[in-house]
């Protein structure tokens, strides 16, 4: 082999190195965000079951067993929590998720904090908590997984009293 064909050689080696770093690479960035992914749609679905189990409860402490007519009969926002001797998964209302943090162990690739917090509110403008009560109460839950995920997942819904007679 002369000189030529030494550094074509060389070169050839040198260009098959940078393709095989760049498609091992590629494949660990794709492998990244396919794990991310994982355990965001895993996060989304664990706040959506606290939503939906939050939801499926009563309005208020005070609507429990019987309708009330006035706001004076709800619960007041410095109340908002379980009442005593109340422990989740045993709460009988809406607002006993104020305030609830969990760690939550139940998938294995990965344990998730969980934090609810449930605010009287404004209809015309949610995003912002009222100091009074109101017949419409929003529910906030925050995910989020240390070392998985770079975001917290964090969903908020509404929740209303209606009394029909």
């Amino acid at each position: 082999m002369n000189t030529g064909q030494t550094m074509l050689t060389v070169a050839a080696m040198m260009l098959l190195s940078a393709i095989v770093l760049r498609i091992n690479n590629n494949f660990l960035n794709t492998n990244t965000v396919m794990m991310e992914n994982r355990f965001g749609v895993l996060a989304l679905s664990l706040a959506t079951s606290y939503i939906e189990e939050a939801t499926g409860k009563a309005f208020d402490a005070q609507t429990d067993e019987k309708p009330v007519e006035t706001l004076g009969e709800l619960t007041s926002p410095g109340g908002l929590g379980p009442g005593s001797g109340e422990v989740y998964p045993f709460f009988n209302d809406f607002d006993d998720f104020n305030g609830l943090t969990r760690l939550d162990t139940s998938m294995r690739s990965a344990y998730y904090n969980v934090e609810c917090h449930v605010d009287y509110i404004n209809p015309a403008n949610p995003d912002v908590a009222v100091n009074s009560t109101t017949w419409h109460k929003k529910i906030t839950v925050n995910v989020f997984s240390t070392g998985f995920m770079r975001d917290t997942v964090s969903l908020s819904s509404i929740y209303s009293y209606f009394y029909f007679r």
